[in-house]
């Protein structure tokens, strides 16, 4: 899922050549698509709560680092302190929060179908807010991508007894989480830059979730996690939560965005990949067609607000 814009500049000197620009766009395809992998990966060997609170840890100090290594870093207004508490509540502590409760209780082949309707969200709540317009082509595919979900949930047969159902819940909110903070971002997002304004946020979150990481530390059998657990930790806070984003906001400034959310498209088909080998999930027909439709209403979405 795509983070909210901010300021970028270009890159000074050449610009770099077609192949590196694909190279580096399947590079953050690959990163995002993993994370589900690596967050179920994690949850079979520690608590999603655990997860969630070194998650935070880690990322911050990984961005608050990069942060401090700029030399012309932007810096933090006192104007905007409370806008980035309630940021990174909605942004990292609510999103990723709920995106590793829900891939708890549900399967990585749901938890992207949902995931994707992260565009659908923001323009729900950005019209609701008076920030965008409806037409009727994006009320369509807004009614398309619902449909979609309304047919995933029916995988298993009636929703109300889904045993996928309160995970697909969570990760939703966590969705709903995100699509906040994308509108609420706006106000800020241009007066700072990719690394700022994700360092800011992230910190946020692990300042919230600081007394429950150091809880949750106090309690574990440290000597009972295997090295799969810590993997796949540390690769959702290092590598999905840090590098993902930092080279999603790079490539933004070398491509047009309408190629850059390509990723948003392509991910579901390599998760379900992925998922098959190394999780065991098997997509099954309805599965298939409700992430299609799902991704086909958020693209008529998505061209009728370009």
């Amino acid at each position: 899922m795509s983070p909210a814009p901010t300021k970028t500049s270009a890159a000074s000197g050449s610009h770099p050549s077609s192949l590196f620009l694909a190279l580096a766009l399947i590079g953050l395809l690959l990163i995002w698509s993993v994370n589900y992998i690596a967050g179920k990966i994690a949850l079979a060997h520690l608590s999603p709560l655990l997860i969630v609170s070194f998650r935070f840890q880690i990322s911050a100090v990984l961005l608050a680092g990069i942060y401090l290594a700029q030399r012309n870093r932007t810096p933090l207004r006192r104007g905007d302190i409370w806008t980035f508490v309630y940021l990174g509540f909605f942004g990292y502590a609510v999103n990723q929060g709920c995106f590793v409760f829900g891939l708890g209780h549900t399967t990585s082949e749901h938890s992207v179908v949902i995931l994707a309707m992260g565009p659908v969200l923001i323009l729900l709540l950005a019209s609701a807010m008076g920030l965008e317009k409806l037409t009727p082509a994006k009320i369509v595919g807004m009614a398309i991508s619902c449909l979609g979900v309304m047919l995933l949930e029916t995988e298993h047969g009636s929703p109300m007894h889904s045993p996928l159902l309160a995970g697909d819940l969570i990760t939703l909110a966590g969705t709903l989480g995100f699509a906040i903070y994308t509108v609420l971002g706006k106000r800020v997002a241009p007066r700072y830059d990719t690394v700022s304004m994700n360092t800011f946020n992230a910190v946020v979150a692990a300042f919230l979730f600081l007394p429950v990481a150091v809880r949750q530390g106090m309690h574990l059998d440290w000597g009972s996690v295997g090295w799969a657990g810590w993997t796949g930790l540390f690769y959702m806070a290092a590598m999905s939560a840090v590098a993902g984003y930092l080279l999603f906001y790079w490539l933004l400034g070398h491509m047009d965005a309408s190629r850059v959310v390509v990723v948003n498209y392509v991910q579901p088909i390599i998760v379900f990949l992925l998922s098959i080998p190394i999780l065991g999930e098997h997509p099954t027909g309805r599965l298939l067609l409700s992430a299609a439709l799902v991704l086909a209403g958020v693209y008529l979405a998505e061209r009728a607000s370009a």
